[in-house]
């Protein structure tokens, strides 16, 4: 039987970074300490669900869309209560809508039982290839300790049975209700118990019970595993649990705490793309998710992991960021305070019906390729753009959203409406054909260039509270790997 487990991964981390000296400057005066290092913050135009849209765009890199059997999206925040964030996904990378598509939600360890979940389905026979997609963007109340703690990202794994990097050996689980986090149906911030509680009871017991547990399953010992990684809320306690497992320094994965912060749902599955970026052949490798109990999962790391292409995502992401240093913006950023952004900033109704004759058009960013000379042009056209030609109604179907391009023009607009002016367009010029203006995100007005390299990066445009409606479109944003 062939092996079964993960044929390709990609991390997403936001640009954004919040020193968290910075919230204790604004905050301290209410008793949180500022903890070491800095957290991921989201930018204004993103989401779980974007975010989960940039994993899973890099993960797909150089595998075919048609070869993707199913999506399954784990968060604890969707955009939407009632509305498949899975299905919204697919249709933005382009999936064929003849998948499995699923979201699993409502605990910290929905990512670890996504993979599960997957890596089941690909061994009954039943579909191929599976991409999983991990994000999470929750929201602390000002002034709290998980607000120095919490902080954004996402990651996406393609599991399969053909190029597998890492076989999935076997998994064990635990499940508690117990009471730590939690969050009711009109809750914008995530309500907690004592956080000693939480790191003592939760953190510092089911830990080290689920790793003693697989351990024991599989009649293996500490030092038969290369590298353990888990979840920190604290630094000198994960040193703690290492060394009440018997664990070396070289077997544990470094935290991304003081980097990144607590991810929630996708916490786990950084940690597991932080130790495939380093692994080697032969090495065995045990992940372990938190909430509501515990998971673990072990994998065997094989040679195929030498073919994967740009290794070392994330060194390349957490050297990649700018320092948000204004902690009012950061609210701003998150819907904390009320923000003035002109009669320009109210939002009209969106057309629904539109959005859904034109989903592949507004989602997956479709323009149209002319058969006859092979000009691509977006949005499409019934009507060739190329002077010389002007075929009519002779055009095919032509995906832009992983085309690259170039600045050709760029404009910073101090007047737009804009929660982070100046609002940036530029006009690009794709690789291979077709031009449009594109707003410009995740830079300054500085850094812009005419030729600059720029790609495409699905996000949100925005948010229509009174209908419950969270509008999504592509923009552009600065080649960096």
């Amino acid at each position: 039987m062939a092996e079964i487990g993960i044929s390709d991964y990609s991390i997403y981390i936001p640009r954004y970074r919040l020193s968290r000296k910075t919230v204790s400057a604004a905050m301290g005066w209410l008793g949180p300490m500022a903890l070491p290092g800095e957290k991921a913050v989201a930018n204004h135009d993103e989401d779980s669900l974007t975010m989960a849209v940039a994993a899973g765009t890099d993960c797909l890199n150089g595998t075919g869309r048609a070869e993707i059997d199913g999506l399954y999206f784990a968060s604890t925040t969707f955009p939407y209560r009632e509305r498949q964030s899975a299905a919204i996904i697919a249709t933005a990378l382009d999936l064929s809508p003849n998948i499995r598509t699923a979201d699993f939600a409502d605990s910290l360890k929905a990512g670890t039982g996504a993979v599960l979940s997957a890596f089941d389905s690909v061994k009954a026979g039943g579909v191929r290839n599976i991409l999983v997609c991990g994000s999470d963007y929750r929201l602390a109340r000002p002034g709290s300790p998980q607000e120095m703690v919490f902080g954004d990202g996402a990651a996406a794994f393609l599991l399969g049975s053909s190029g597998v990097i890492a076989s999935l050996e076997g998994s064990y689980s635990a499940s508690y209700d117990f009471p730590d986090y939690r969050r009711s149906e009109d809750d914008k911030f995530v309500r907690t118990a004592e956080d000693r509680f939480i790191r003592e009871e939760g953190y510092g017991r089911f830990i080290p019970e689920i790793i003693s547990g697989l351990l024991k399953k599989y009649k293996l010992e500490a030092k038969d595993v290369t590298k353990v990684a888990y979840p920190c809320l604290n630094l000198r306690q994960h040193a703690t649990i290492a060394k009440r497992l018997g664990l070396q320094p070289e077997q544990v994965q470094e935290p991304l705490f003081a980097a990144i912060g607590e991810a929630g749902v996708a916490s786990p599955l950084m940690l597991l793309a932080a130790m495939l970026d380093e692994a080697k052949p032969g090495d065995k490798i045990l992940i372990v998710s938190y909430g509501n109990g515990a998971e673990a999962l072990l994998l065997k790391v094989t040679g195929e992991i030498e073919k994967i292409k740009n290794r070392g995502r994330l060194k390349k992401q957490l050297a990649y960021k700018r320092e948000l240093t204004s902690y009012e913006k950061y609210l701003a950023f998150r819907d904390m305070i009320p923000v003035e952004v002109g009669v320009g900033g109210e939002v009209a109704p969106t057309q629904l019906p539109l959005t859904w004759r034109e989903r592949k058009v507004i989602l997956a960013l479709y323009g149209s390729k002319c058969q006859h000379c092979g000009t691509p042009q977006y949005p499409p056209q019934r009507v060739c753009v190329n002077p010389a030609c002007g075929a009519i109604d002779e055009m095919e179907e032509y995906r832009f959203s992983d085309k690259r391009g170039v600045l050709f023009s760029y404009t910073a607009d101090y007047v737009a409406s804009s929660i982070d002016p100046p609002l940036l367009f530029g006009m690009v010029d794709f690789d291979g054909g077709g031009r449009f203006v594109f707003e410009l995100t995740d830079c300054d007005r500085d850094m812009l260039k005419v030729g600059m390299p720029v790609k495409m990066s699905f996000r949100r445009k925005y948010t229509d509270e009174p209908r419950g409606i969270h509008g999504y479109f592509w923009k552009a944003i600065p080649v960096v790997d």
